[in-house]
This record gives structure tokens, C-alpha cells and sequence, in this order.
């Protein structure tokens, strides 16, 4: 029984402490900034235009699209926007 029960604190002691080095491991990559949500926008006849644009990428877009008389195109806000001028 003694053992029985030096086993599970040991056990307990090893999944807590492995448990809390992986979380603390998690932290300590890079940031990654978020996703953009609106790049790609759905249209189509029920959605006019610019349409739903909720979607980060064409693949998303086209899975939403798919079945339906819809397409998607890139949102008018970035493709039409202001390009920057680069200095020479």
C-alpha cells in the first residue's frame, strides 16, 4: 500500500511538471500576429457586391462558395487601395 501510494505522487509530481514546462514552452515562440478576416469577399447575386467579405483565404472562400451561384474575389478595399510609393 505504501508503495501503491508513493507511485502515484511521483506520477501525479511528473504529469504536473511536464504539464506546466510544455505551456511555458508554448509561450516563449515567436508571435504570430492574426489572421486578416476580410481579404476575400463572396459575390453573387443574393450577396451584391462588395459582398460578404469575412473570409482570410480563397480556399475558405470557394468552400463557402462551393454549390451556389456565387464566386470570390479579392476585397475591393486592398485591391483598389492606395499603393504605397517606394524611395528610392
Amino acid at each position: 500500500m505504501r508503495y501503491l501510494l508513493l507511485i502515484g505522487v511521483l506520477a501525479l509530481s511528473i504529469l504536473v511538471g511536464s504539464g506546466s514546462r510544455s505551456t511555458a514552452g508554448s509561450r516563449a515562440h515567436s508571435y504570430a500576429p492574426p489572421v486578416r478576416q476580410d481579404v476575400y469577399c463572396l459575390q453573387g447575386r443574393s450577396w451584391g457586391y462588395p459582398g460578404n467579405c469575412q473570409f482570410s483565404t480563397y480556399d475558405q472562400c470557394m468552400a463557402t462558395a462551393s454549390g451556389t451561384y456565387a464566386y470570390c474575389s479579392i476585397n475591393p478595399t486592398y485591391a483598389f487601395g492606395q499603393q504605397r510609393r517606394q524611395s528610392r
